[in-house]
């Protein structure tokens, strides 16, 4: 059944803080947030993992952290190194960004390379891989191609944006990625979702986790003012 709430929505949210001058206190705020609305996950960059993990003790709710982020433009040991490192220090799950320029001059072999050497050390820890292939700077065909390598090489999600390369999720993507993957992997709409209107228009083309800074608002049926 598709929800219909904000209630229904929460536990789809990966409530997310992804500011490079992001404080303790706001970390923890958005800790106590996501625990308190039973959000999915929280999401954070690598230095704050240990710090979440701690916070969402007992809780329910996963910690997530971000790899390659947000250009992609590591190298693929760098990023497999910074995922297992993240792993190890507590994360659960792990976004990470696709070389986008192999997306976008067509190589798919080298986007299964990347993608599967960073799965292989999530995976080797128990943790699942979300795959961002930015979608705001590629078109229908790299689109496509990036979601079919992710698949490929055992990626659990594909995910549309960072949130700092412009635009965002949007309903037609979420629902070609969805088309791409099949039913097997999930979908991670991220970017510009402020609104339940949103969120729930998101979930419909095909998303099975959302990637969101204005979670509270959007279980609140308010207006979120943030760009993530």
């Amino acid at each position: 059944m598709e929800p219909t709430t904000g209630r229904d929505v929460a536990g789809y949210i990966d409530h997310t803080l992804l500011k490079q001058d992001a404080s303790r206190d706001e970390i923890l705020k958005v800790c106590g947030e996501a625990i308190d609305h039973g959000f999915k996950a929280v999401c954070v960059n690598p230095i704050w993992v240990t710090t979440v993990k701690r916070a969402l003790a007992g809780s329910g709710v996963l910690t997530c952290s971000v790899v390659g982020f947000p250009f992609g433009a590591s190298t693929t040991a760098a990023k497999a190194f910074e995922a297992a490192d993240a792993v190890a220090n507590g994360a659960d799950e792990i976004d990470m960004v696709i070389d986008i320029a192999a997306a976008k001059r067509g190589d798919r072999a080298a986007l299964e390379r990347d993608i599967a050497g960073v799965a292989a050390a999530v995976h080797a820890g128990g943790a699942i891989l979300k795959v961002i292939i930015e979608t705001s700077l590629l078109n229908e065909h790299t689109k496509v191609l990036a979601c079919e390598a992710a698949a490929a090489a055992r990626a659990d999600f594909v995910k549309t944006s960072t949130g700092f390369a412009g635009g965002g999720a949007t309903v037609a993507d979420v629902a070609l990625m969805r088309l791409t993957v099949g039913p097997k992997v999930g979908v991670k709409a991220s970017g510009g979702v402020r609104t339940l209107a949103d969120a729930l228009s998101l979930i419909k083309a095909g998303a099975t986790r959302l990637g969101a800074s204005s979670g509270v608002a959007i279980v609140g049926g308010e207006q979120g003012t943030t760009g993530y």
